[in-house]
């Protein structure tokens, strides 16, 4: 063989071996190798790859005839009840910089002792992991899934709305239902219906009662406020002195978790958000329930502090609350009634010390108490200047 020869077949197998550098991960990327390599496998996963992650997840993939359902406790939709689990997107934004090798030990092999209980006699391996990975990452572009609103209401005003059209256009003009009490029945109908709906969405306009959006922490009231008796004011310590109740922020928080690291619902997880919130100074993002119009003014100090209301008087029962939620419509005509309704304290009360005129008419006993209402508590300027 001559040199030109060799020198030619010594370019093929380098031209060969250069091309096998690309082509094999990519043939051989599925394929598990030994050692923590079993996780490292780094490539872009195929729609057919994500599914069967998403079966594994679901518990839809029977393995030695029993299936591992993470969804069963790790919810996939928005939810209107507590889950002390974490949901599928707070565990997939947590592991998404993380490999699968760190998602394998917690699977396999938790650290908290409920979670090793619900764990015990996982049989996952390496390759079912990755996958489940791949699909928890994919997971964090789409979001828990949310409910479908219920357009009932929204349907059956459009009926309405048609058929007193029709009814009219028919009694004037086409005149095909000879009958008239036909549609005088239609439009009374369909006319007291319309009216009622325009009256009921009216009302509620600006009002969320029963509303409970989910918090970025699982904060349990019922726990803190209820079981732990821990007062409201710690928290909220600026309601008997400001206009607002605060919300405390994560120094508070870090008074009694800087030893409290794991709960006993939620474990670690929830109380870790708490802990990299104030390691990092990235404030807590608390999502506020209770809401007024912006042309409401309303101060917790004159309600707290002044009138020494309890907050279960506005707020309901919140040492019950795992979420806290709403209880009243917060309306104008609430708050009026409460001030016809409730007596101040004039006793050992310097806030009503200017209001001689009173004091001096329950000392000549002309009156037993003295209502919100009889010191202007219903006068319009005083909640809208």
């Amino acid at each position: 063989m001559d040199n030109s020869s060799t020198g030619k077949y010594l370019k093929i197998v380098i031209l060969c071996a250069l091309l096998s550098g690309f082509i094999s991960p990519t043939i051989y990327s599925n394929q598990i190798q030994p050692g923590d390599s079993l996780y490292d496998i780094s490539h872009a996963f195929d729609k057919e790859d994500l599914i069967r992650g998403e079966r594994l997840f679901y518990g839809l993939v029977y393995m030695a005839e029993k299936s591992i359902n993470c969804a069963s406790c790790h919810n996939t939709g928005v939810s209107d009840t507590l889950n002390w689990n974490p949901n599928a997107m707070d565990i997939s934004m947590k592991f998404k910089r993380k490999n699968a090798k760190d998602l394998s030990r917690v699977l396999l092999n938790p650290a908290g002792k409920k979670m090793a209980e619900v764990h015990k006699g996982f049989d996952l391996v390496p390759g079912d992991i990755i996958l489940i990975k791949a699909y928890m990452d994919s997971f964090t572009a789409q979001g828990l899934r949310k409910e479908k609103p219920v357009i009932t209401n929204f349907i059956l005003s459009i009926v309405a709305v048609l058929l007193m059209l029709y009814s009219i256009s028919d009694l004037i003009f086409i005149k095909k239902v000879k009958s008239k009490w036909i549609h005088l029945l239609i439009l009374l109908g369909t006319g007291m219906f319309i009216a009622n709906r325009l009256v009921v969405d009216a009302i509620a306009v600006g009002r969320s009662r029963d509303y409970s959006p989910d918090q970025p922490i699982k904060f349990s009231h019922a726990i803190h406020a209820g079981q732990n008796g821990t007062d409201c004011l710690y928290c909220h310590s600026s309601a008997e002195y400001s206009k607002t109740a605060g919300i405390p922020s994560a120094n508070v928080c870090m008074n009694c978790h800087l030893l409290v690291r794991s709960g006993t619902r939620s474990g670690a997880f929830e109380i870790s958000k708490v802990i990299e919130s104030y390691e990092k100074n990235n404030p807590i993002d608390w999502i506020k329930v209770h809401n007024l119009p912006d042309h409401v003014f309303f101060s917790h100090a004159q309600h707290v502090g002044v009138g020494n209301l309890k907050c279960q008087e506005c707020h309901g029962p919140v040492e019950k609350m795992d979420r806290i939620t709403q209880v009243t419509d917060m309306s104008m005509g609430w708050c009026i009634n409460c001030h016809r309704e409730k007596k101040v304290n004039f006793h050992d009360n310097k806030f009503y010390s200017e209001y001689e005129d009173m004091g001096k008419k329950m000392k000549e006993n002309k009156i037993d108490s003295v209502t919100v209402e009889m010191i202007g508590g219903t006068d319009c300027m005083k909640c809208h200047y």
